[in-house]
């Protein structure tokens, strides 16, 4: 039987972060691919080099020729400019949505049978590029951040609860952005709600942080974003594809018609799979809660509808 193949296009601080992360889980060989075919040779082979030490023996390979992720099972997207201080997740949009448009032919080109994980930003509005542009069925188009906005929002609640990050378990639902929905009701310590652990006002801090979460370290970069955290996540939807381990987990999904929102990517809890986004699960939201995925939902549907006027993607 043929090895998994996974393919990151972009090999800057995410995707070779990325790339470390899964040659570590040892579940497949690896191919990244940038336009700067120096520096992602010269990564590949320095992962290779660290491989007798870390325990990890599948290839890996840099390349700067698209050609070279044929057949792949799992493609990430992690190419385009970072956020700089200052910078909104749509002004990204413009600057993005060629690199994204670009990578996705060659994927539908050399893998056409591959799942994608969007992690350029603006990501909800990405993930319709990538979709758009390769054609391909919506389950095998999905996007990272729920997974990151929830490990943010776990980190914050250990630290805050003061017990192991592993005891915690979060959902955020959304946009990736500022109008990011966390879910207090659905975050447990040790399968205790939040709601019973902290007070309300501590939890609205929390949440409020982890909205920003990612400004917070772009602040701290000046010139850059965040990344050991993004890889991790795409890392951790990788190996829940290519494993088949039905892992429920709060993705960027194409929604047509649950939680009433149509044509969108949002982040909902899902299950990944071998076939990508295999069950999108509706949780019984308040009112309250709903009326802030509505505000999230109107904030993706603006990108999108910027998308569509100022880009004509087909």
């Amino acid at each position: 039987m043929p090895r998994k193949k996974v393919s990151i296009i972009g090999a800057g601080n995410v995707g070779a972060t990325a790339t470390y992360y899964i040659a570590e889980k040892v579940i497949a060989d690896i191919v990244m691919v940038d336009i700067l075919e120096g520096m992602t040779r010269a990564k590949a082979l320095d992962f290779m080099h660290a491989g007798p030490l870390r325990g990890y023996d599948l290839p890996i390979v840099g390349s700067g020729d698209f050609a070279q992720i044929r057949d792949s099972d799992v493609v990430v997207i992690t190419a385009g400019l970072a956020r700089r201080p200052g910078m909104d997740r749509m002004d990204l949009l413009k600057a993005n949505t060629e690199i994204v448009r670009n990578a996705s032919r060659n994927v539908a080109q050399y893998a056409p049978n591959a799942t994608v994980i969007v992690v350029s930003n603006p990501l909800d509005v990405m993930c319709h590029v990538a979709l758009r542009t390769t054609g391909f069925a919506i389950r095998r188009v999905v996007g990272m951040a729920g997974i990151l906005d929830s490990t943010r929002f776990r980190y914050f609640v250990a630290e805050e609860v003061g017990c192991s990050l592993s005891a915690v378990h979060a959902m955020v639902l959304g946009g990736h952005g500022d109008q990011m929905v966390p879910m207090p009701r659905f975050t447990t310590v040790a399968g205790i709600p939040i709601t019973e652990l902290l007070d309300p006002a501590v939890i609205t801090r929390l949440s409020d942080r982890t909205r920003k979460g990612g400004a917070e370290i772009v602040a701290h970069l000046k010139t850059g974003s965040a990344y050991y955290a993004p890889a991790a996540a795409a890392a951790e939807m990788v190996e829940a594809i290519l494993t088949d381990r039905k892992q429920l987990a709060p993705c960027a999904a194409y929604l047509r018609g649950e939680y009433g929102i149509d044509d969108l990517f949002i982040g909902v809890p899902v299950i990944l799979g071998r076939n990508g986004v295999e069950q999108i699960l509706e949780l019984e939201l308040t009112d309250a809660e709903r009326a802030e995925l509505a505000t999230s939902t109107a904030a993706v549907r603006k990108g999108v509808d910027e998308l569509n006027t100022f880009f004509k993607v087909a």
